[in-house]
């Protein structure tokens, strides 16, 4: 049995040859990378949702190149000390898939028995995301309509992608776990003030979310050093300064053969409060 849901009408689907089926006759095609497609056209709000081509090709080069190995080794160590022996981890958001693998294969690697699935809105994403780990299950989908069962998921991942508090709180367990990515304050600082005119650093905040309770937050930092052109835009091209940059900041950075930044995130890690 898959860990998803038919879209449609809400029943389990199992996987088969080719394609997800549900007892109500719906069926989904599974893609040749391996993911599925599970975004009903009515929550499709534009022709090609999420990342586009170019956007997750800089991001599986930059990731594959380790220079956030920091962040995920700082996720592995949350997801370590807090998952069971069985969990199912869902990265909601999982973009390509290098934070998903890495945190499912740092499970799995401690003896826990894991069922993974990530939903990303990019079906160029995916593609990438359902290579890297053909074990686990991948679809296209909204964040705001999982499609996952309530009460589901053990250990729940969004690493910079839009915050759906209710829907998250609806798909976890009870004393699940909930870690959730930020830029810090000084995130990216260096290349922002290549490319604007005025910098501002990003809020340091802790928002308390109905259902969930604070356990800590987690700062995973580091100094990068990217002696590449190419390094520099893959950064840039992943990231949304990419599109919403004057020509003259991009003309500026465009120019450089190398970069040093700063690469700083929050972890903030809550639990899902047990049910009333």
């Amino acid at each position: 049995m898959s860990l998803f849901l038919c879209p449609i009408c809400g029943a389990p689907l199992t996987r088969e040859a080719g394609a997800y089926r549900c007892v109500g006759g719906h069926s989904y095609d599974i893609a040749r990378e391996g993911y599925v497609h599970l975004l009903p056209a009515n929550r499709k709000h534009s022709r090609q949702p999420g990342d586009d081509r170019e956007m997750a090709a800089a991001r599986t080069r930059f990731l594959s190149a380790g220079w956030y190995s920091h962040l995920l080794d700082a996720l592995c160590a949350q997801a370590l000390r807090y998952a069971g022996p069985a969990p199912v981890f869902l990265d909601a958001g999982c973009g390509e898939g290098y934070y998903t693998a890495g945190v499912a294969e740092a499970l799995a690697g401690s003896g826990r028995q894991v069922r993974a699935c990530g939903v990303d809105l990019s079906k160029f994403a995916l593609r990438k995301a359902a290579r890297r780990s053909p074990g686990t299950e991948f679809a296209v989908a909204s964040v705001y309509h999982l499609p996952v069962a309530d009460g589901a998921a053990d250990l729940l991942l969004d690493c910079f992608a839009p915050l759906a508090a209710e829907e998250y709180r609806r798909v976890m367990k009870p004393g699940g776990v909930f870690l959730y990515v930020v830029p810090a304050p000084e995130h990216l600082m260096e290349m922002k003030s290549i490319l604007y005119e005025e910098t501002y650093e990003n809020p340091e905040q802790q928002v308390e979310y109905e259902g969930f309770t604070y356990l800590n937050v987690v700062p995973a930092e580091r100094t990068l050093h990217l002696n590449s052109r190419e390094a520099i835009q893959d950064l840039l091209g992943m990231t949304p300064y990419a599109w919403k940059t004057p020509k003259a900041g991009l003309e500026r950075l465009g120019q450089m053969e190398e970069l040093t930044v700063t690469a700083a995130f929050r972890i903030h890690v809550f639990r899902r409060n047990e049910e009333a």
